[in-house]
C-alpha cells in the first residue's frame, strides 16, 4: 500500500461525510466516511515515518577512489 491509497482514503470518507446524502438502512455511510479518513491519516503519518527512516539508511559512505595516477605517486 503506498501513499496515493491513503490520500485516497481520506478524499473517499471525506466525500462519504461530507458530500453525500445517501441513505441506506443497515450502514452509515457518515461514520463510514470518517473511519476512512482515519485510516487514511494514520497510514499517511506511518508510511511517512517508515519512508524517512529508510532514506536516513540507505545513502553509504563515499570511499575514496585510487586512480592510477595516485598509484604512481607512492612509488
Amino acid at each position: 500500500m503506498g501513499l496515493g491509497l491513503f490520500i485516497i482514503m481520506i478524499a473517499v470518507g471525506a466525500i462519504l461525510t461530507f458530500a453525500s446524502d445517501w441513505e441506506l438502512a443497515a450502514v452509515d455511510l457518515d461514520l463510514v466516511g470518517l473511519i476512512l479518513m482515519g485510516v487514511g491519516l494514520l497510514g499517511t503519518a506511518v508510511y511517512t515515518s517508515v519512508l524517512r527512516r529508510r532514506r536516513r539508511m540507505v545513502v553509504p559512505p563515499v570511499a575514496p577512489t585510487v586512480t592510477d595516477d595516485d598509484r604512481r605517486d607512492l612509488l
